[in-house]
């Protein structure tokens, strides 16, 4: 045991450990920052005007979702008489989801939902590792969810992309699309991870810098 200690304070470089994380390094040195201020300040205008916020995504992208969602509703837990954030994960209702999938189709599990609850000016932010782009054996990628932003779309709403490789489909139809210059699975996806807690991290601040503003 003293012997591993000892080896473990010399803090070797290990091959495969150090490529993935330069792979980190060289995500945040490459990714467009204005687009990750824009995301934040579209998202406080959506809490200020008492827009919902609708977030999608497949596979461990819905995972984000549901953390997400639930992390931007915490945004304003510390401040008295604020009114709240109003974000809404649609991968959460398991009996729902999967009776949509049943009886209307992968690719309309979403925008069902959104056909009860959207309103003009609400926002769909749609987080895929490859944008809508690209197919597999049960055929082309996130077709539910580009379906959920066409519907925000043709709704008056606005759309956000989180997304990575080359922005896929998601690039040219959402009002903003935050991508993830790198092409692994595994690291867009956690650093759509680490998107998110920055996000929300300033949200709460941009929210705490005017709070004053709702204090009677």
């Amino acid at each position: 045991m003293k012997h591993l200690k000892k080896n473990l304070k010399k803090n070797p470089k290990i091959a495969y450990v150090d490529s993935f994380l330069k792979g980190i390094v060289e995500i945040c040195n490459n990714i467009s920052q204005p687009d990750i201020d824009q995301l934040v300040e579209t998202l406080f205008n959506a809490w200020r005007d008492q827009n919902n916020i609708f977030i999608v995504g497949n596979g461990g992208s819905a995972g984000t979702a549901m953390h997400l969602s639930g992390d931007l509703n915490n945004c304003t837990a510390n401040f008295e008489g604020l009114p709240p954030v109003r974000a809404f994960s649609l991968a959460e209702n398991i009996v729902r989801f999967s009776a949509l999938v049943n009886d209307r189709g992968w690719n309309n599990v979403y925008t069902e939902q959104l056909k009860n609850y959207f309103r003009p000016g609400d926002i769909v932010i749609a987080i895929s590792v490859h944008g809508g782009s690209g197919k597999d054996k049960a055929e082309p990628w996130s077709q539910n969810l580009t379906s959920a932003l066409q519907y925000a779309k043709d709704n008056g709403g606005k759309t956000i992309g989180l997304t990575g490789f080359d922005g896929g489909a998601f690039k040219d139809m959402c009002d903003l699309c935050v991508i993830v210059p790198y092409n692994t699975t595994p690291h867009v996806e956690a650093f759509h991870v680490v998107i998110h807690h920055l996000v929300f991290d300033q949200l709460t601040k941009r929210i705490e810098e005017v709070s004053h503003l709702y204090k009677k």
